[in-house]
């Protein structure tokens, strides 16, 4: 019997499913129902723009992805599930992985957009900033499901 996905694509297809669904409810979702609209790209591009002197708009999307596909999926996989599974492992899942995304929208609007972009801190709290909690919790439930979910079903039978 093989892996069903190797540790590299299970983070892959994880991170990208919670960028789908992170992508869709913000700028999808959010906006049809009244609240604001999320711009992850625009965010990225301030963020490119402090530290760089000028936005770049491809790279912003790069930026986006890779912090939905690759860094956000390995923090949890690295740094908040260790600590959840050392500290109260009877905890239930889904209460870390909501914390993880309070943690992810802290990151965002608070180091990125603050610290690092100089915007308001949390984006002023305004409409958009509560549309971006929800859906960095989103992310964290679709990211934190799809890794466990792949880590469940470590094997698949083999055609003899």
């Amino acid at each position: 019997m093989k892996s069903l996905l190797t540790p590299f694509w299970a983070i892959l297809v994880a991170g990208a499913l919670a960028t789908i669904a992170f992508d869709f409810f913000g700028q999808v979702l959010a906006p049809a129902s009244g609240f604001a609209q999320l711009a992850p790209v625009g965010l990225a591009n301030a963020t490119i723009k402090a530290l760089f002197g000028a936005g770049y708009r491809p790279g912003a999307e790069g930026l986006h992805l890779a912090a939905g596909l690759l860094a956000y999926p390995l923090g949890w996989l690295l740094i908040a599930r260790p600590v959840w599974q050392a500290t109260l492992p009877k905890l239930p899942i889904i209460i870390p992985a909501i914390a993880y995304g309070i943690v992810l929208w802290i990151f965002a609007l608070y180091i990125m957009a603050h610290l690092v972009a100089g915007m308001k801190p949390f984006l002023g709290f305004t409409g958009i900033t509560w549309v971006a909690l929800w859906g960095h919790i989103v992310y964290a439930l679709v990211a934190i499901g799809a890794l466990e979910f792949q880590k469940s079903v470590k094997t698949v039978p083999q055609p003899a």
